[in-house]
């Protein structure tokens, strides 16, 4: 993994003074690096039947519909308010100041099927947390959330009571 986190740029101050950016995209245009990201995200969920992987707008779109391709699913986008063309369930879910908002299709997921949340990092889990309310609303079976990133230190783990969380590259500070 260290040979992955030394792809990751580190940005101080961004986006604000004391916040510590881990930049993906250094990760991303080396292509053995994104390769060997993906193998590893894969292969956690490798044993398990997947039917769709549900990302998270925008950068977990990298990484979804990667892991559906490879896991045989469908890949379904959760997207911001108003940006999907049909019908939406909706969630909104609280912010350190304030609340946000996740939708869905409500079509994206069908009873009993076996959903993968992915993003591209856990933080604080609010978000994943939103994610799996929406793919439980519509009677998805939520198998696991997967994150190229996590930092660790923050406990977004404890917003995903239940959920098998995996996420290869960790930070504990």
């Amino acid at each position: 993994m260290d040979d992955l986190k030394k792809l990751i740029r580190e940005i101080p101050d961004y986006p604000k003074p004391g916040i510590l950016f881990y930049d993906l995209t250094t990760l991303l245009k080396d292509g053995k690096g994104f390769h060997d990201l993906v193998d590893k995200l894969c292969d956690h969920y490798s044993g398990n039947h997947v039917d769709i992987v549900a990302s998270i707008e925008a950068r977990g779109f990298i990484f979804g519909p990667a892991l559906a391709y490879r896991l045989g699913a469908g890949f379904v986008p959760v997207r911001k308010p108003k940006k999907l063309p049909w019908k939406t369930a909706s969630v909104t879910y609280q912010l350190e100041y304030g609340t946000d908002q996740l939708e869905i299709h409500q079509d994206a997921v069908k009873q009993g099927q076996r959903v993968l949340i992915c993003d591209d990092l856990l933080a604080t889990g609010g978000t994943a947390a939103a994610a799996v309310t929406l793919v439980r609303q519509l009677g998805g079976d939520v198998v696991g959330a997967v994150f190229a990133v996590e930092l660790s230190f923050l406990n977004g783990r404890s917003k995903l009571p239940g959920v098998d969380v995996f996420s290869p590259l960790q930070y504990a500070s």
